[in-house]
């Protein structure tokens, strides 16, 4: 009687195939491990929790004297001269005014602008050139210790204006 022809299983596809499987997935978390441990998430505050805490309630007042200041701002930003045009409607208007653009997820993204009055509620500045993606919007009249703040939201680049209201207000009011 002749034996079946037996090969040796480093000759057959199977068992490197799952060694493949076995080596992919320690490479692969290896490398997420490394990657995750070295990059740092800008967005988790490391220190002083409280003092933040304390900081949400001083926003959540800002924005409802905005609201009691019936303020309110129409924002455009000229994609081809890049020009920061605001519009300011409601009882206070100040000289200047502090304009934030933070990015969602990148802190060392974060711009700042001061918009001067030109007349009757409108401010101007020269603003970024080619602004990109989502973006939180502050608009407060001084940069620290600010007597209200108004805020919104955009994707850019956008040709149409963008609304900033105190933070308790809907949109369609």
């Amino acid at each position: 009687m002749s034996s079946p022809n037996v090969t040796p299983w480093y000759k057959q596809f199977w068992p490197w195939f799952l060694l493949g499987l076995l080596f992919t997935s320690i490479v692969l978390s290896t490398t997420f491990a490394v990657v995750s441990i070295k990059t740092a998430d800008g967005m988790v505050v490391q220190e002083d929790y409280y003092e933040h805490g304390k900081a949400i309630n001083m926003v959540f007042a800002k924005q409802e004297r905005a609201n009691e200041l019936n303020l309110s701002a129409e924002l455009r930003i000229d994609p081809l001269t890049s020009d920061i045009v605001l519009d300011l409607a409601g009882d206070d208007r100040p000289d200047k005014l502090h304009l934030m653009l933070i990015f969602p997820t990148q802190d060392d993204r974060d711009q700042e602008f001061v918009l001067e009055h030109v007349r009757d509620g409108r401010y101007i500045t020269q603003g970024p050139d080619n602004l990109r993606y989502r973006w939180y919007i502050q608009l407060q009249p001084e940069q620290t210790n600010a007597d209200w703040r108004l805020i919104g939201e955009a994707r850019f680049p956008d040709e149409n204006s963008i609304a900033l209201l105190p933070g308790g207000r809907p949109a369609s009011e």
